[in-house]
């Protein structure tokens, strides 16, 4: 029997006609003289019915099967009566009456319910992916994430845009995460890396004329994994010539607004607001700054300069800051959870957490008889204190004070439930540092790539104040999460080769890694920019989950590991002699 409908294109206006349906037994119910079955494709589900009145076979046969049997039935639409209506099932109003049914195949008891809201180890469902993959919040995740891939192509060519391909099997370059390497049987002793990025092919693109070139592509990195990273990922890769920071945001604004509301029906506002780095750091102590609800952190090292609390006192003199965070709401916080708030200050990095809390007639602080009468009301009054609230303090390097008060500011966020968690704020962050410095490494390195261009009028800067050159770089944010992030590039040779030195690298070394590059800039390379997101990061807010391994099909676990395939597997000794390798002794 050859399916003629899927199970939710069936409504009203089919009542009365004959159809086959082919699907999975989703649950069985016997009430003696009929038999119930809820008949589930990718669709979604509809009821069928078995009397033995039309037909008695296909009635014994039901009584026959059970839950995840294949099967295949012919039979008329009816209308369901008013009160029989199922107002939580989209076919509700109908039902399939059978006359005939074929078992395609039967299923073994399956591990746990295929259904939504199951408590199941996650290392089982990884186990079982075939089958966590047919509950319905997980096909709706895919196919989620098949509307938002199948926009974002449509938007781009009317855009101008030409999707191109580029290699998986390309060459280890430093910086950034470590590369997965694919040794070569041809050339015994070296080796293929996965890419991270197409960053090189698609600049090469557009030295080549491509002009407006994207990719949805696959990228790799060998890193320790988390709830939004995996070792293989997707990301929309986009590259553009002779254009500037404001051609890519009047780009994407209007691309994130079509996809949102095509695959969410949700309606975004453009433009997005726009913040600095600078202004992130200090009001929200993350570069990803969390825009949903407020409490903004304030610098107060000038108010409390003078002040004869060692700690603040000291952290100034070593060229460091005292910020504050005012907790609004919070001065009912027991002591053992403030005590907590410290513990977690100390984990992040700082020596402590300083704290008032402002009670209706009094101060309760084991701080506050460091400051006199004036300081303490000028700082009152500079954050806005009211009675109730409680005032947070941090004093070290800037770096510092940043992490913790943000985390802090996070974590109270999550646990006041100060934003609607079904609200999406998007933020550009722009004005990047182009380098930052490595204390281990005793180096620059970049903040973005090595690829990034610096400001024209910063130019100057990059002989004798490396530190302060800002980049031409943006990211994009979306609830706190970096969603993606690009630049505009360099083009010429001479400011990639004065990068290069920068960042510690011999010309010997930046020829050999990037030699193609440099001769490459050097038969006329247009000005160009461009930006990637991660697919599955972006998926994962958008359905609201907590992972990205429940928008992608097939996901690692945290060691990098698939549970369904046992891989990362051994291989033969024929094989790793072909490729001229040896494994040590473990």
């Amino acid at each position: 029997m050859k399916r003629t409908h899927s199970a939710t294109a069936l409504t009203l206006e089919n009542v009365g006609q004959e159809v086959i349906l082919n699907g999975w037994v989703n649950s069985r119910r016997d009430h003696g003289g009929l038999i119930f079955i809820d008949l589930r494709d990718r669709s979604g589900l509809i009821q069928i019915v078995f009397n033995p009145e039309l037909d008695e076979e296909a009635f014994h046969l039901a009584e026959s099967v059970r839950s995840e049997y294949v099967v295949a039935c012919r039979g008329k639409v009816l209308a369901r009566s008013e009160a029989t209506i199922n107002p939580n099932l989209e076919t509700g109003s109908i039902e399939v009456h059978i006359v005939a049914m074929e078992v395609l195949n039967t299923a073994k008891t399956p591990p746990f319910y295929i259904e939504n809201d199951i408590d199941v180890d996650e290392t089982l469902r990884m186990r079982y992916r075939y089958l966590d993959l047919r509950r319905p919040e997980m096909r709706d995740n895919l196919m989620l994430r098949h509307r938002v891939v199948n926009t974002i192509r449509q938007v781009l060519d009317e855009q101008g845009f030409v999707e191109i391909e580029t290699p998986v099997l390309g060459r280890s370059t430093p910086e950034g995460a470590r590369d997965y390497l694919v040794p070569s049987r041809i050339h015994p002793g070296e080796f293929y890396a996965l890419p991270q990025s197409p960053q090189q092919y698609k600049q090469m693109l557009m030295v080549a004329g491509m002009e407006k070139y994207f990719q949805i592509a696959r990228c790799f990195r060998d890193e320790d994994l988390r709830a939004d990273r995996q070792p293989e990922f997707t990301q929309l890769d986009m590259e553009m010539s002779f254009i500037d920071e404001e051609d890519v945001f009047s780009l994407i604004e209007p691309l994130m607004q079509k996809v949102f509301k095509v695959s969410n029906n949700i309606d975004l506002t453009i433009p997005f607001p726009r913040i600095t780095y600078d202004e992130a750091m200090l009001k929200y102590g993350s570069d990803q700054p969390e825009l949903r609800f407020g409490w903004e952190i304030q610098d107060i090292t000038e108010l409390v300069k003078d002040v004869e609390f060692k700690v603040f006192s000291g952290a100034i003199a070593a060229g460091g800051v005292v910020r504050a965070l005012n907790a609004k709401g919070c001065g009912s916080m027991p002591r053992r959870e403030i005590d907590d708030l410290g513990k977690m200050a100390v984990a992040f990095g700082a020596k402590g957490l300083a704290w008032i809390n402002v009670a209706e007639n009094e101060l309760k602080s084991p701080i506050t008889k460091f400051f006199t009468d004036e300081q303490i009301q000028t700082l009152l009054k500079a954050l806005n204190a009211q009675p109730g609230d409680l005032l947070l303090f941090a004093a070290d390097q800037p770096q510092i004070v940043a992490k913790v008060l943000g985390t802090l500011r996070l974590e109270l966020g999550r646990r006041l439930k100060l934003y609607d968690e079904n609200e999406f704020s998007f933020a550009w962050v722009v004005d990047f540092p182009l380098f930052e410095y490595d204390q281990e490494e005793q180096r620059c390195v970049a903040v973005h790539h090595m690829f990034t261009s610096p400001r024209i009028e910063d130019l100057e800067l990059l002989d004798h104040e490396p530190l302060a050159v800002k980049a031409r770089a943006y990211d994009l944010i979306l609830n706190g999460v970096e969603l993606g992030g690009g630049s505009i590039r360099i083009h010429r040779r001479d400011w990639q080769e004065k990068i290069f030195s920068l960042l510690g690298m011999t010309m010997e070394e930046a020829k050999d890694k990037f030699g193609f590059m440099l001769e490459a800039f050097e038969f006329g390379t247009p000005p160009h920019g461009g930006i990637a997101f991660g697919i599955d990061r972006m998926i994962m807010l958008m359905a609201r989950r907590d992972s990205i391994r429940d928008v992608i099909a097939f996901p690692k676990t945290q060691s990098a590991a698939c549970l369904m395939t046992d891989a990362p597997s051994d291989v033969s000794p024929r094989q790793l002699r072909e490729l001229s390798l040896k494994i040590r002794d473990k």
